[in-house]
C-alpha cells in the first residue's frame, strides 16, 4: 500500500469523475501548478495507484439495453478447470467483467445484451456451453447509480 496525502487523494478524485483530464487542467482544478500536477501523476502512476485510463460508454445509447449478472458455478474442478473457463469466457464479446469470486459461486459475469431474447441466445449458445459450466444463477440490472469511490467526494 502507498501513502497518499490529501492533495494525492484529490487528484484520484478528480480523475475518478473525468480520466481525460491533464496535468494542466488538474492542476488549475486543484490549485496546482501544471509541473507539480504532471510530477504527482508521474508518481501516482509508477506506484501503481493509477494504471491508465477508462472510458464510460453509454451501453443503452449503443443498443445493449439488458444488463445481467450471472453467479457461475464450475461443475469441474483444478486448476485446469478454471483456465479452461477463463479462456473461453474471455473471447465472448457480450461478457464485460468476469470476477472469480470465494462463496456461493466461482465466478460472478457481469454480461451485456439487447434485450432478454438476446440475453438468452447468449446464455444458451455460448456461456452454457463454456467447458465446465454448472449452475448458473442471473440477476437482471435494474438502475446504477456510480459512486464517488473510496476516496470519497469531498
Amino acid at each position: 500500500m502507498i501513502e497518499l496525502d490529501e492533495t494525492d487523494r484529490r487528484i484520484l478524485r478528480a480523475l475518478w469523475q473525468d480520466a481525460t483530464l491533464g496535468a494542466g487542467a488538474l492542476g488549475r482544478s486543484l490549485g496546482l501548478s501544471q509541473p507539480a500536477a504532471w510530477r504527482r501523476l508521474q508518481r501516482l502512476r509508477a506506484q501503481g495507484a493509477i494504471r491508465g485510463r477508462q472510458v464510460a460508454l453509454d451501453l443503452e445509447t449503443l443498443g445493449f439495453g439488458v444488463t445481467v449478472f450471472l453467479g457461475l458455478r464450475l461443475a469441474t474442478r483444478g486448476r485446469l478447470g478454471l483456465e479452461d473457463f477463463e479462456r473461453a469466457v474471455s473471447a465472448i464479446p457480450e461478457v464485460q467483467t468476469v470476477e472469480h469470486v470465494l462463496g456461493l459461486y466461482d465466478y460472478r459475469l457481469r454480461v451485456v445484451a439487447r434485450d432478454l431474447a438476446d440475453f438468452e441466445r447468449v446464455l444458451r449458445r455460448r456461456i452454457m456451453t463454456l467447458p465446465g459450466v454448472g449452475q448458473v444463477d442471473a440477476n437482471v440490472l435494474l438502475s446504477e447509480e456510480r459512486r464517488p469511490g473510496p476516496l470519497g467526494t469531498g
